[in-house]
Order: C-alpha cells, then sequence, then structure tokens
C-alpha cells in the first residue's frame, strides 16, 4: 500500500511526439509543471492558448525549437541586472507563434547547445520575426553563458 503524502496520485497524462515520436513523461521529475516539448528533439505542439498549461490552442500546429533566450528578469533590490532563466524559443509552423518554455531537467544538452548556433546557421527571417516579437535570440557568442546556466560555473584550475 502506497503512503498518503498529501499529494493527488494521477494518471501520467503524457504524450507521444509528434516529430520523433518518443512517449513524454508529464512527470514532475523534469522539473516543469506543464511540459510541452519532447527532452530529446525538442519539438513542441501549439497547445496552449493563453496560459501555460490551459491546453486550449486551437491551432495544434508543430512547433520546432528555434532557439535560446534569457528570461526577462527584474533588477534585484541593488538595482543590478540579474541574467534570466534559459528559455526555448518554438515558433509555430502553421500560425506563427511565438512561444518562449521553460527548459525540463530532462532535455537534451547537446540539443540546447545546438540552439546556440541558430542564431548565425538558421533562417534568417524566422530570426528577424522573432526578434520583431521581442525576443532576443542567443547566439555563438553567448555560449559561455548559456554553458554556465546548463552546467554551473567553470571551475578553476588550482
Amino acid at each position: 500500500m502506497e503512503k498518503n503524502t498529501g499529494q493527488k496520485i494521477t494518471k501520467d497524462k503524457g504524450f507521444d511526439c509528434d516529430f520523433c515520436g518518443k512517449r513524454v513523461s508529464q512527470g514532475l521529475e523534469a522539473g516543469v509543471k506543464n511540459r510541452n516539448h519532447c527532452p530529446d528533439c525538442l519539438f513542441s505542439k501549439h497547445v496552449d492558448a493563453v496560459l501555460p498549461g490551459d491546453r486550449k490552442a486551437v491551432c495544434q500546429g508543430k512547433m520546432p525549437a528555434s532557439g535560446l533566450c534569457f528570461k526577462k528578469s527584474a533588477p534585484d533590490k541593488y538595482g543590478k541586472s540579474r541574467q534570466g532563466e534559459l528559455m526555448l524559443v518554438h515558433v509555430c509552423q502553421k500560425c506563427g507563434k511565438i512561444s518562449l518554455n521553460r527548459l525540463a531537467g530532462d532535455d537534451r544538452t547537446d540539443k540546447i547547445m545546438e540552439l546556440v548556433n541558430f542564431r548565425n546557421n538558421g533562417d534568417s527571417e524566422l530570426v528577424r520575426k522573432i526578434k520583431k516579437g521581442g525576443v532576443e535570440v542567443l547566439g555563438k557568442e553567448d555560449e559561455e553563458r548559456v554553458k554556465r546556466q546548463l552546467f554551473g560555473e567553470k571551475r578553476r584550475k588550482k
């Protein structure tokens, strides 16, 4: 018999990735409440209309990971700017909606690092569209900052 921890036990409401076919769990072990992308290929699906997790979008278009950005964050109490959380930028192939999504703990870091080069190697028209939507897509020059977010501070040799 399972011990009651006070948490509601529900069946996994995961999904099958429309791009690579992987079965993706909605479990909290990934560190996100409303998972909407595959940890292997980083593809998403346009399922949320207004709020994360509302699952009310009519579109249902495929949303490839089109880049990375840092979430805008308020300055600290001393007015010093803070680095925001690293976010995936998804763009719907059907309706063009731009969506920023939190990384999950089990996302493939090699695929995330591939996105750092997107701005330099990707579709410049798409990058312009993302930028016009108010999102600054990270590029090769941001690689060290991305690595720090993913892997922590670099250890210094003694």
